[in-house]
């Protein structure tokens, strides 16, 4: 049974990197904002979350089949359309149980299973621990208003938590630009950034034995930043701007997988993108949304 599942982790694994490179790609495009091109991220990650799929003719995976792959079909829906499951290493006859093509590849996935489950339970296990002593060591914090707190146990602004998020401040902050540390952080809290940076490691635990969802990950960790940063600076004159970008300056870099830091991610991208940014209107909106949801359409979709 574990071998059988993780048979289908792996192929899983396999239409995650099919659709990591396109994505990968299109974030070269400096013109697509941050804020709308992160749900793109959402791609890659349901290929390794959900195993099945509404099958197109007009979807990538139905031009990869052309060379190689091969189609499950769960439920046919009509003639043109039905809920499939890709498999890529098309090791098995038969499926629902497999049974696989020569005993050799059932006594592969079976051994492979046992090393997958006890790796991604340890990583589980580990961001569990690290979770509850990161919140232990903020714990004693001063509230300062609402729910900013100040700590002295941490050197960057940040939001720590994911049901009840809280702001924690370092004990030298500067007060002069607290409201641009706020606008960022709020932000992150308003997006539930720490409830999706945490989502998504644990995924990426599952899929440990993918490079891609690492780097998968560490890109999407990214993004979140430059999103937040976007957010701020569409509320902001171009004076403003530039001040925000001094703050960011003062804010020491440092990352953390449960909290979303003022300073995290690339300082020099980060302020690349601030002095770059530029409001976007309705229409450019509207535009890149289309974009966005016909690309989901062609990456999500299964070989027909």
């Amino acid at each position: 049974m574990l071998g059988e599942i993780f048979y289908w982790i792996f192929n899983m694994s396999i239409a995650a990197t099919i659709c990591t490179v396109p994505v990968l790609l299109l974030r070269l495009c400096k013109k697509i904002p941050r804020r709308i091109f992160i749900w793109l991220w959402l791609v890659p990650f349901v290929r390794m979350c959900v195993p099945v799929g509404i099958s197109s003719k007009y979807g990538i995976m139905t031009l990869i089949s052309r060379f190689t792959t091969k189609t499950v079909t769960i439920v046919q829906i009509d003639n043109d359309s039905a809920l499939t499951m890709m498999n890529f290493t098309m090791g098995a006859n038969r499926y629902f149980p497999i049974t696989y093509k020569v005993n050799l590849l059932e006594d592969l996935f079976n051994v492979s299973s046992v090393i997958w489950l006890i790796v991604a339970l340890a990583g589980i296990l580990t961001m569990t621990v690290i979770y509850f002593v990161t919140l232990s060591e903020v714990r004693d914090g001063q509230k300062l208003r609402d729910n900013i707190y100040i700590s002295d146990k941490i050197k960057t602004p940040a939001v720590y938590g994911i049901i009840k998020p809280k702001i924690f401040l370092p004990s030298e902050y500067d007060a002069n630009r607290l409201d641009f540390i706020l606008m960022h952080e709020k932000a992150h809290i308003k997006r539930k950034d720490n409830l999706i940076r945490l989502f998504s490691f644990i995924v990426v635990c599952i899929h440990w034995f993918n490079p891609f969802a690492w780097l998968l990950l560490k890109m999407l960790y990214s993004d979140i930043e430059l999103a937040c940063d976007e957010v701020v600076l569409s509320k902001c004159n171009e004076a403003e701007r530039k001040e925000y970008a001094y703050t960011l300056l003062s804010t020491a870099e440092k990352t953390n997988v449960f909290a979303a830091s003022f300073g995290g991610s690339k300082i020099r991208i980060r302020i690349e993108n601030i002095l770059s940014f530029k409001k976007i209107s309705f229409f450019s909106v509207t535009a890149f949304s289309a974009l966005m949801i016909a690309i989901c359409y062609v990456l999500l979709t299964n070989a027909s």
